[in-house]
């Protein structure tokens, strides 16, 4: 009887357990980084009219930019501006950032805080956390006055040049400090702009050790700042809390300055206990 030969299926080897990747440039999606990108050159008031131009600008090939501005548009990221000329960012983003704003622990304990910092003061009140080597602003509390500042909900200021950024910075170790701010490019913004690590390094010190940062024009001309950082419970720096207006409420010497760090001090004290920590911002 002739024997049957069957083969032995091949039992392949178990896959091997998934690792988690860092996020490296390799593993960047190109298209979503150039429509990121776009969001960002409209959001900062180019609003795409010459397509040439602004192909050049954002370094993405026309025939992909006309693709990319159609793909925005369609998903409500974008809208067609007013005017009817161009774009400008559309309900679709205003929406993600309610969300993110809506859902931050820190943004809803801010908001009384500030709403009260800015009535009290006669100033503007702002909340912002960092983001890489910038500050957003979350939460802007305004009086019932005129504003000069151009800071609003969102905007996104490099943390070097700002009070908010400066008093957060000042918190964090220094080595962390130099390994973030490693190969940027520091711009001379003001006159009194911190434009090299060093120098950078020396202004944080002494804000660490007033326990407040103050600018006189040093980001917007005509306008003063100061800002003190919300730590947790572990002592890190989440955000940090900020006053502004005109310049000569800050100056040294004004009747109002004494007020503007009492009422900023405890505004940081408060909003660092809702965050957990237990000692003074």
């Amino acid at each position: 009887m002739a024997r049957i030969q069957t083969e032995t299926p091949e039992i392949a080897p178990p896959p091997a357990p998934e690792t988690e990747e860092k996020a490296t440039p390799s593993y960047d999606v190109p298209p979503v980084t150039r429509a990121i990108m776009l969001l960002r050159y409209i959001a900062a008031g180019n609003r795409c009219r010459n397509i040439a131009k602004a192909s050049q600008d954002v370094g993405i090939n026309r025939t992909t930019l006309i693709r990319l501005l159609h793909t925005l548009e369609r998903e409500e990221m974008i809208d067609k501006a007013p005017e009817g000329e161009g774009y400008v960012l559309g309900f679709g983003v205003l929406e993600l950032a309610s969300s993110l704003l809506g859902s931050s622990d820190i943004a809803r304990a801010a908001r009384p805080i500030l709403h009260h910092l800015a009535s009290e003061t006669g100033l503007s009140a702002h909340l912002g956390v960092l983001a890489g080597t910038d500050v957003i602003v979350l939460v802007r509390e305004t009086p019932e006055v005129q504003l000069v500042s151009n800071i609003r909900v969102g905007s996104r200021l490099p943390a070097y040049a700002t009070v908010m950024g400066r008093m957060i910075l000042s918190h964090m170790p220094g080595a962390q400090v130099t390994a973030l701010l490693s190969g940027y490019t520091f711009a001379a913004i003001t006159d009194q702009t911190p434009t090299t690590i060093e120098s950078l390094s020396v202004q944080l010190k002494i804000d660490r050790e007033a326990g407040i940062a103050w600018s006189v024009a040093f980001y917007e001309e005509g306008i003063g700042s100061c800002s003190c950082v919300v730590l947790d419970q572990n002592d890190h720096p989440v955000g940090a809390i900020s006053l502004s207006g005109p310049q000569a409420n800050f100056e040294e010497g004004s009747e109002k300055r004494l007020q503007i760090a009492a009422g900023v001090r405890d505004g940081a004290r408060r909003l660092s206990a809702l965050m957990g920590h237990l000692g003074s911002a």
